[in-house]
C-alpha cells in the first residue's frame, strides 16, 4: 500500500488500528519493508512510499459495533454504521453481511469494514 509516510503510516496502523507490526526491515541502500497483520487475519499489508492510493480495502468482522468503537478509542476518524438500501449507503445496520463502517489512513487509503453473519 503506497503511502506519503512510511513511518507516520506505521504509527498510524500500528498504534491507532491495532494492526500487529510482522516486520521493519532495510532492504539494500533504499528499499524499506514494513509489514502489519490485522489482528486474527491470515491476510498483511505491506507500507512503501508512492503516489498510488488504494479504495476498497476491507476487513470482515463479527461485531461491526465492536470494531467502530475501538477505532474511535483510538482515535480514528471512522463513519456511523451504515448500510446498502436501494443502492445507497444509508445509516444504521443491515441485515447479513450489510453492516459496514468506513476510514481512510492519512495517506488516503480507503477501508471497508464488514460484519459477516454469526455462525450459526
Amino acid at each position: 500500500m503506497c503511502v506519503d509516510d512510511v513511518d507516520d503510516a506505521k504509527r498510524f496502523y500500528e498504534d491507532q488500528v491495532g494492526f500487529h507490526l510482522d516486520l521493519d526491515i532495510e532492504i539494500g541502500a533504499t528499499g524499506r519493508v514494513v509489514q502489519l497483520t490485522p489482528r486474527g487475519s491470515a491476510s498483511s499489508i505491506h507500507l512503501k512510499r508512492g503516489a498510488t492510493r488504494v479504495d476498497g480495502l476491507q476487513i470482515v468482522v463479527d461485531d461491526v459495533d465492536a470494531a467502530r468503537a475501538e477505532l474511535i478509542a483510538r482515535g480514528v476518524d471512522v463513519s456511523a454504521v451504515q448500510r446498502v438500501e436501494d443502492g445507497e449507503f444509508r445509516e444504521g445496520r443491515g441485515g447479513d453481511w450489510n453492516s459496514f463502517v468506513f476510514f481512510t489512513d492519512p495517506a488516503g487509503n480507503a477501508w471497508v469494514i464488514q460484519e459477516r453473519p454469526s455462525a450459526r
